[in-house]
């Protein structure tokens, strides 16, 4: 199994130190939207970002628009954001991944340090967000995602 994480972490890194806890689980390469220049080597590949305004940002939902069909590519999710409210903040994303054919396999969501807009007057939410706790979990969603998806490899690295 060759897993892609793909992240774009913009204001306090929240979504980043997410995305490397996934990425040392799955020991899979960690790449920025722009560095991205083809999938097909990968069989499963993570999407995620922190949520502005309601949804992923933008340069991770234009690089999904401009992939080739994916069927049969294995695909989780992952955001952080101070607000909770997973499956509306993952919807425009899970949208544009199964139009393209993916197979969405899991999402991971957790609270993240945010200072946009009206909570910037209060300084900020969810302040230590994401913390030890919240990096552990994804890094057991990334044993899990093998665990459930991809028996074979876990079998051959077991013994």
């Amino acid at each position: 199994m060759k897993a892609l994480v793909v992240c774009i972490s913009i204001h306090h890194g929240n979504t980043e130190k997410i995305a490397a806890s996934i990425a040392n689980a799955l020991g899979a390469e960690l790449l920025k939207p722009k560095e991205v220049d083809s999938i097909q080597e990968y069989d499963l590949i993570g999407f995620g970002s922190g949520i502005y305004y309601w949804r992923h940002h933008r340069t991770l939902l234009s690089l999904v628009d401009k992939l080739p069909d994916s069927k049969n590519k294995k695909a989780f999710i992952f955001s952080t954001s101070g607000i909770i409210v997973k499956w509306l903040l993952h919807r425009s994303l899970k949208k544009r991944l199964l139009k393209k054919g993916f197979d969405i396999v899991g999402e991971f969501f957790c609270k993240g340090f945010d200072t946009n807009g009206p909570f910037k007057l209060i300084g900020g939410i969810n302040k230590g967000k994401p913390d030890e706790g919240d990096i552990r979990r994804a890094g057991e969603f990334g044993r899990t995602l093998i665990k459930e998806n991809y028996s074979c490899f876990k079998e051959k690295n077991q013994a």
